[in-house]
């Protein structure tokens, strides 16, 4: 079949993404036997006419459309994102027959109600490799659709569940210049090619809702095959990395011998990673060094210990600061992030933290006020005991989690903070 491969986010308000997950679903696909097409509509000025034309030239069989992002997650003024791509679905109703697939990490944490928002024709849910071939094969033949792993229709769910592959060496990565590839045109710094090595999260933070598309059980690549892919990418030109792993140091043992491989290979490259500020040690730490980490994301959240419980995170505020010291030991640049707003936040939370915060002095520092609320999450239980959310509210429309007497004091303290320090900044 001839596939045309859509990345719908247009959303360049953190910095610009390019789309991993579509590019493992175009190898995939296209080692599969089919025909692909990928189109990135990130940096496009009009972006409706290039799928227009796209898809005119193309003459697809099929349309897939990855959903990366809902909305912006902030509370004050939340941007909804999905109105663009309900746009670019309409044009390809307008241009081609051929059945519209959503899929994407925004759209496995709604798949019903965007789907039905959307008004595409099907959407799979969870890690689509597997899923999005075999859809392929059974449309093709016009068989019947309902063994297919996370397969959603229009106002109805499929009763096949969402499943993962335990070996995730049995997917294949994208190549560069095939399935990924840099922007045409980018006007801020060096593009920072994403690449993952472990997929899934078993920490179950009170709000996140990695679980949704990704699972529990931390699936991990043979650092020998993550080797080789990296090898690639370097010689076609890429020489800076952002592994997008939800948490770069877990398991440790795997997150010190991926470094070893880096090292050994002397690739001179440069490279970021998110850490979870627990079971850090110093041998990891000089090890990162070595193979290159050049800046780090620290997500520690709060200074309170209370609040922290109350996220349900493993660590404490001393342990941070520990690893943070660690860190500038080897110059590693640090970005922290503090999330304001949870169960349990008041004044004196709020300023343990914002102090805690100032105290590492790091090279950059995010704030979040407000927690988006999202399905089936902690977070997400609490709200509805408290009566902050209905059980049948869909929340596709953000709804936030935050403290209503913190409502006013809460945004001028923060905004007090930022204003003296210029490394600081909201969301």
């Amino acid at each position: 079949m001839k596939v045309l491969l859509v990345s719908a986010n247009t959303e360049t308000i953190n910095m610009p993404v390019l789309p991993l997950g579509l590019g493992c679903i175009a190898r995939t696909t296209q080692e599969a036997g089919h025909d692909i097409h990928v189109l990135n509509l990130m940096t496009q000025e009009d972006p409706l006419k290039i799928l227009k034309d796209a898809i005119k030239e193309f003459q697809p069989e099929a349309i897939g459309i990855s959903v990366r992002n809902i909305d912006d997650q902030v509370m004050q003024q939340p941007n909804f994102l999905l109105e663009p791509v309900k746009s670019m679905i309409s044009s390809c109703r307008k241009h081609s027959d051929a059945p519209i697939i959503l899929g994407g990490a925004g759209y496995s944490i709604f798949p019903q109600s965007a789907l039905n928002y959307l008004a595409a024709d099907m959407g799979i849910q969870g890690e689509g490799e597997t899923s999005f071939v075999r859809l392929l094969a059974r449309l093709k033949k016009k068989l019947d659709l309902s063994e297919i792993p996370g397969l959603y229709l229009p106002q109805k769910r499929l009763p096949v569940k969402v499943s993962s592959t335990n070996k995730l060496d049995d997917l294949p990565m994208p190549l560069p210049g095939v399935h990924l590839w840099p922007f045409d045109r980018l006007e801020d710094g060096p593009i920072w090619m994403p690449f993952q090595t472990r997929r899934g999260c078993p920490l179950q933070c009170s709000y996140c809702s990695t679980e949704r598309f990704e699972g529990r059980v931390l699936r991990m690549r043979d650092p020998e095959v993550v080797m080789q892919v990296i090898s690639k990418y370097a010689q076609a030109g890429c020489d800076h990395f952002f592994f997008v792993d939800n948490v770069f140091n877990l398991p440790l043992s795997y997150a010190k011998a991926l470094c070893d491989k880096i090292i050994a290979a002397r690739l001179n490259i440069s490279w970021r990673c998110i850490l979870y500020p627990w079971k850090i040690d110093e041998a990891l730490i000089k090890k990162m060094a070595l193979a290159g980490c050049k800046e780090v994301s620290l997500g520690f959240e709060s200074g309170s210990t209370t609040i922290l419980q109350n996220m349900n995170k493993r660590f404490h505020p001393e342990g941070v600061r520990k690893i943070s010291q660690t860190l500038k030991k080897y110059r590693i640049q640090q970005m922290g992030f503090l999330l304001f707003g949870g169960p349990g936040e008041n004044k004196s939370t709020v300023q343990e933290s914002l102090q805690y915060a100032d105290s590492l002095n790091l090279d950059a520092m995010k704030i979040t006020i407000g927690i988006r609320i999202y399905p089936h999450t902690m977070l997400w239980r609490q709200a509805i005991k408290q009566g902050v959310i209905t059980p049948d509210d869909n929340l596709l429309n953000p709804k936030f989690y935050f403290p209503k007497d913190l409502e006013i004091w809460l945004p001028e303290t923060v905004d007090e903070w930022i204003n003296d320090r210029p490394n600081w900044f909201t969301s």
